[in-house]
């Protein structure tokens, strides 16, 4: 979430694209496990061939509109934000509403297809083609049914796509290729570049085929189809804004952040204006979510006491609004260091409802203008790069209680990467001496609380986060985090409490093996976390490390990296430096991926960008904790760890 933290001032605070562009996202044919021939993990895959031959859909069709809908996931019983239930995603906003879901519009509402979707409230949503009650009307089955039953779900969604394309004046076709109209009307917007996209995606899930196991663990299998003619394409979206920087395949709109002067004190809001990567390099993106809704913070970044950032992305569908030029420097991460070097994203969603706000249309959208905006700044794709919100390094130690959490321990990392085209996976053995932390999504559900109330024990759930201990027991003491907790409180399993866990991508030294235990050095301690061989929640990584130089016991730990002394000009503020309150030791080795000089802005309400002052001292950025950290390079030494054999397991 950007607000409150991050808009510190002071004291204030449409076409089908080629083939190589949509390679970039395709799902990860995985093969199917050994156990994949059991009948109840089955039994779903078979609901899927039943529906198709039942309605005349090809079932290739049916599972790649499913795929995009949900993943093949059914939340039993739960909505989404959307109002849409079961694998297919089918709508039902009365019962959405009565089950404590906040959908963005009636169920029989539409947008205007020529209006800017981002000043849409009901999202830019046309309900009628996945309406459950209308598919429960097609096959006669109860609509509760439909909203409970996985089969029940996606026969009613065999049953809409049928109807569909005779509505359409279309056969009933076993050629896939013959219900593009179809699939792009099942994307439920009348933002037609959004609806094109959306297509795009299931033909490319067709095309390169899919296996995985649901949220219930049901094992769903989509075939490969390499021969799979695209569906021509549809008709353009409405024309942009210039203002817009966006790969031309999304749906995206222009809602200009404010830049206004406050008081006659110089106070002002809520971004400032830039020349990147003329006077300073975009080294950084990072992934919010809002944690509120999308409405409400077009009113937060049209506020000049409030904060900003560079876009936003609408859950529903995917749509992207810009706010702020890539070029200038949002308010968004709760340090003007990383602001200067970031572009900032958020997501529409709350971080501990993961299944009802973040959507595969979401994370499909996202995925693909993070990759553009990589590719036109060079920015590598990796975890010391792209990272998250709760990644961000406090500035200073008297702000590390007050930087935020999301998107969370729920945001699937190892999805992400893989839509970005840049899996996380093992590159060294396991007994290397770097592990990149690396759970499996589904299947890894550590306990949280805090969902639904302080201290209330959250739902299981498929998780990116892992924790870790003091010592290779899960019934030890939680790691503590000094600089979290000032007073001396233990960390806690409370979901927004990154004391003591890391995340999914993430790489760390490792510091010893005992057992289906494995240590890493985090924030200058041993912290342990489980990791048996059968279902190793870590892979090996090579890579770089820093360690302090010989002969130093000792070594400082920044959250930014300021420019020398005598590089401000006399009248600039010169900013103090504030080591964070935790400790490099000797013999502790710490994952590099990249170093930076200091540099530093003294900003102020300006019709042209404020002069960025540039210093001579280098830094290594280093993954120190959950959150990143700066070490001075004449400090350490680098240890290069592709060849490194890492302890022996005890």
């Amino acid at each position: 979430m950007t607000r409150v933290v991050g808009a510190v001032r002071g004291n204030r605070r449409t076409v089908w694209v080629a083939a190589a562009s949509a390679a970039l996202l395709l799902p990860l044919l995985i093969p199917p496990p050994e156990d994949a021939d059991n009948a109840s993990d089955r039994r779903l895959q078979n609901d899927f061939t039943a529906a198709a031959d039942e309605y005349h859909v090809p079932l290739s069709v049916l599972l790649g509109v499913s795929y995009l809908q949900s993943r093949w996931d059914s939340h039993p019983g739960a909505p989404s934000v959307d109002g849409g239930y079961g694998p297919m995603h089918l709508r039902d906003t009365r019962s959405a509403v009565a089950a404590g879901a906040r959908p963005s519009a009636p169920a029989d509402s539409s947008a205007d297809p020529s209006a800017d979707p981002s000043a849409d409230p009901s999202g830019g949503r046309s309900a009628q083609v996945t309406d459950l009650r209308r598919a429960a009307r097609l096959t006669g089955a109860p609509a509760d049914r439909l909203r409970t039953d996985a089969g029940a779900n996606v026969r009613g969604g065999a049953a809409l796509l049928a109807a569909t394309q005779r509505a359409l004046g279309k056969p009933l076709s076993a050629n896939p290729a013959d219900w593009g109209e179809s699939v792009t009307r099942f994307a439920g917007t009348n933002d037609r570049a959004a609806a094109s996209s959306y297509a795009r995606d299931v033909f490319d899930v067709i095309r390169h085929g899919a296996h995985r196991t649901t949220d219930v663990g049901q094992q769903v299998s989509l075939p490969a189809n390499p021969g799979l003619r695209l569906p021509a394409a549809g008709r353009p979206g409405p024309a942009r804004s210039k203002n817009v920087e966006c790969p031309a395949e999304l749906s995206c709109s222009w809602l200009s952040a404010s830049y206004d002067e406050i008081d006659d004190d110089g106070d002002y809001g809520n971004h400032d204006l830039g020349d990147r990567p003329r006077d300073q390099r975009i080294e950084y993106i990072v992934i919010h979510d809002t944690e509120a809704s999308l409405r409400s913070m077009f009113q937060t970044v049209q506020d000049p006491t409030e904060a900003s950032w560079h876009y936003s992305v609408r859950s529903s569908d995917g749509h992207i609004t810009q706010h702020v030029r890539t070029k200038d420097e949002a308010w968004h991460s709760g340090s003007q260091f990383v602001n200067a070097r970031s572009i900032g994203v958020e997501h529409e969603g709350f971080l501990t409802r993961p299944d009802a706000w973040f959507t595969e249309q979401m994370y499909r959208a996202s995925a693909r203008l993070v990759r553009y905006l990589a590719q036109k700044y060079d920015i590598p794709l990796d975890r010391q790069h792209i990272f998250g919100h709760d990644n961000v390094p406090a500035p200073t130690a008297d702000t590390i209680p007050d930087m935020h959490d999301d998107p969370g321990p729920f945001w699937d990392w190892r999805h992400y990467f893989d839509l970005l085209g840049a899996p996380l996976r093992a590159t060294a053995p396991p007994d290397s001496a770097l592990v990149t932390v690396l759970p499996d999504y589904r299947t890894h559900k550590p306990a949280f609380t805090g969902c639904a109330g302080a201290g209330k024990p959250c739902a299981p759930h498929g998780s990116s986060a892992v924790r870790l201990y003091t010592r290779p027991d899960e019934t030890a003491p939680l790691i503590q985090d000094p600089g979290r907790h000032p007073d001396g409180e233990d960390s806690t399993e409370d979901v927004n409490d990154l004391g003591s866990r890391v995340s999914a991508g993430q790489t760390f030294a490792v510091a010893g093996r005992h057992g289906d235990w494995t240590a890493i050095w985090f924030q200058g301690h041993k912290a342990w976390f489980h990791d048996p061989k059968a279902h190793p929640t870590a892979v090996g990584a090579s890579g770089h490390l820093v360690t302090p130089k010989e002969g130093l016991s000792e070594i400082p730990v920044y959250g930014r990296a300021l420019p020398d002394d005598d590089v401000y000009p006399e009248d600039a503020t010169q900013e103090p430096e504030s080591p964070l309150p935790y400790s490099l030791l000797a013999g502790q080795r710490y994952v590099t991926t990249s170093h930076v000089v200091g540099s530093y802005s003294d900003k102020s309400f300006t019709d042209t960008p404020n002069p960025v002052v540039h210093g001579r001292t280098q830094y290594y950025e280093i993954q120190f904790g959950h959150r990143l950290a700066y070490v001075r390079a004449s400090d350490v030494d680098m240890v290069d760890a592709t060849t490194t054999t890492g302890p022996p397991r005890r």
